[in-house]
């Protein structure tokens, strides 16, 4: 198998909501395992073990964390980054996460650097940077048209 990255992302008992979330910006085939599916007595019996969606290219993996992790919820900053030529595909993603409720941070516009950029951040906290190469790369001038 060859070395990949996957995103593996804890949620505060809110996993199944945030996952389908995804799957309706990412498409894909999404599978959830309960606590109860696996015997687990000690864990509320809906909540989520594990999920995972498998979209084309990339995987997102989640589950419930119920404890809340040293130095609480809100002390870091998880960001997850798109990088991609296929223009129509991850704009997608992106107007898809903004019809749903996610905050716009930076908007999907042209950089100096020559692509389109931008950011936001989803109802759980999780930000999401999309960076997509446009044709003619690089802006030579160091301004954006």
């Amino acid at each position: 198998m060859p070395t990949s990255l996957v995103v593996y992302l804890s949620f505060a008992g809110s996993a199944r909501e945030a996952m389908t979330f995804y799957q309706s910006v990412f498409g894909g085939e999404l599978t959830i395992a309960t606590f109860a599916d696996f015997g687990m007595a000690d864990a509320p019996a809906d909540g989520v073990m594990h999920s995972e969606l498998r979209a084309d290219g990339f995987t997102v993996m989640g589950a419930d964390a119920f404890s809340e992790p040293d130095g609480g919820w809100g002390k870091g900053r998880l960001q997850a980054a798109f990088m991609s030529d296929e223009l129509e595909r991850a704009s997608g993603f992106y107007e898809r996460f903004v019809e749903r409720g996610s905050a716009v941070v930076q908007p999907l516009e042209k950089q100096v650097w020559g692509d389109l950029y931008g950011e936001l951040v989803d109802p759980w906290g999780i930000a999401w940077m999309f960076n997509i190469a446009v044709p003619g790369g690089w802006a030579t001038s160091g301004e954006a048209d």
